[in-house]
């Protein structure tokens, strides 16, 4: 992108209408990451808007410097919004650095607010640490179904198949999302149990389940040929 469109993007971040500045947001998505990064910053610094500042948050994840950890980790650790706290947490998921590790678990274990829970404990599979075991199975074992479908998801990430034992106990629940995350996430777990549990979530009754059963199984067996 020249310097005049950059230019004008950065005179629509200084916008009063929020729409403008939202647009202007999205315009970054065609710049550089090295151009991008300061612009959104300044934008989370000082935005009152919660929706405007929630889509740049997330755009930190996906256009970083040096400085976007930081920021991102400072949002997740005081922000008063928890909503822009659990867009932290999904941002840093986005950057995949392995520094996240610590603020993520704690993000887990000590926020009262599930948003926030939900998108560290997505994010730890993100950074495919196997060292989030424990806490993705604490997930696991969580009353709340949407998190249930997280730790099912990112267990697969992580591909830790000393979970599949745990894992495999919501073949049968009743929420059909939490069986096709763990119909998908098998795909990444091959042990004596995954084949057949995936050949019984393939006769599951709903179609995405059963078709995202057959996937895996299909990857499983490319898996083992290659």
């Amino acid at each position: 992108m020249n310097s005049p469109n950059l230019a004008e993007i950065a005179a629509k971040l200084e916008s009063d209408s929020s729409k403008d500045r939202m647009l202007a947001l999205a315009a970054l998505r065609t710049v550089s990451a090295e151009q991008a990064a300061p612009l959104i910053q300044k934008v989370v610094s000082r935005e009152k808007n919660l929706q405007v500042k929630s889509m740049a948050v997330f755009a930190l994840g996906v256009k970083p410097n040096e400085q976007t950890y930081d920021v991102l980790i400072n949002i997740l650790e005081s922000d008063p919004d928890y909503g822009i706290r659990a867009d932290a947490a999904g941002a840093l998921g986005y950057l995949e650095d392995p520094r996240a590790f610590e603020a993520l678990v704690r993000a887990f274990y000590e926020e009262t607010e599930w948003l926030v829970r939900f998108s560290a404990a997505v994010s730890l599979g993100n950074l495919k640490d196997p060292k989030a075991h424990d806490v993705l199975l604490s997930a696991l074992n969580s009353d709340e179904v949407v998190m249930q479908q997280a730790a099912i998801a990112a267990l697969g990430e992580v591909k830790d198949i000393s979970a599949v034992e745990d894992m495999l106990r919501f073949a049968q629940s009743e929420d059909w999302l939490v069986r096709q995350r763990l119909a998908e996430a098998l795909a990444n777990l091959p042990s004596d149990k995954t084949e057949a549990a995936l050949k019984f979530l393939e006769r599951d009754s709903h179609p995405q389940v059963s078709a995202a059963a057959r996937i895996s199984l299909q990857r499983l067996a490319d898996n083992a040929a290659s």
